[in-house]
């Protein structure tokens, strides 16, 4: 078990999960938007570290229909209307608290200062953080805001501007996600100890955690 003087959290699929289930969006989009469906709730996730930065959340979606048309030998004109469908049929208050969350945010508050770095926008990932109920459980929360120079992990500003508004060194933090490519890997480049969290999606990219954990539940034995 270590000690450190900043614990940082990913949101989505580490925090919280949604309540909505990701397979019914997905068809309920296509089938407003008419074309045959051409890709799963896999795709989409397969095709996140491809994207470009986007500026909102519209823009994501936009980027992330591109690619996976352009995957599937797809006209990519279609992306445009399937992003609006998917964002009006996106309830973004629509989430729980995965297993051990809750726990293990306020174990992390008893042992250090806490903070949050998001892949998401101030807007949508607030509606998120008020309907758990921890919008001010944070000394810190970072959102991607590529305008304010706060670009996606795993790029280092927003884990080096948390670093530096909790007033802490990278080997007395850790950040724990759920994603080997932005979370691990961001941490890692930055000189952070990392905690995976294996929410069960494929484990291809080569970046290793300081630690693997199967849950939450099991954050109070690392930290």
């Amino acid at each position: 078990m270590a000690a450190y003087d900043a614990i940082c959290f990913d949101l989505d699929s580490t925090l919280c999960e949604p309540t909505q289930d990701a397979e019914t969006v997905l068809e309920r989009t296509f089938d407003r938007a008419g074309p045959d469906r051409f890709c799963t709730p896999a795709d989409l996730r397969a095709a996140v570290p491809a994207l470009p930065t986007a500026e909102t959340d519209r823009e994501f979606y936009e980027n992330l229909f591109t690619e996976v048309a352009a995957r599937n030998g797809v006209d990519p004109a279609i992306a445009p209307t399937l992003a609006t469908h998917y964002l009006e049929l996106q309830d973004p208050t629509a989430v729980r608290f995965r297993p051990g969350a809750e726990a293990a945010l306020e174990h992390a508050r008893d042992r250090g200062r806490v903070g949050l770095i998001t892949n998401g926008g101030r807007e949508t990932q607030t509606k998120k953080l008020r309907t758990l109920g921890i919008e001010d459980a944070f000394d810190v929360r970072v959102f991607t805001e590529p305008s304010a120079g706060i670009f996606p992990k795993p790029d280092a500003a927003p884990f080096e501007h948390a670093l530096s508004t909790l007033g802490a060194v990278p080997d007395r933090a850790i950040h724990v996600g759920d994603s080997l490519h932005a979370d691990v890997a961001g941490a890692n480049a930055v000189g952070l100890d990392s905690a995976w969290i294996d929410a069960g999606y494929d484990r291809s990219a080569e970046h290793e955690p300081t630690y693997e954990l199967t849950s939450l539940e099991a954050f109070p034995e690392i930290v």
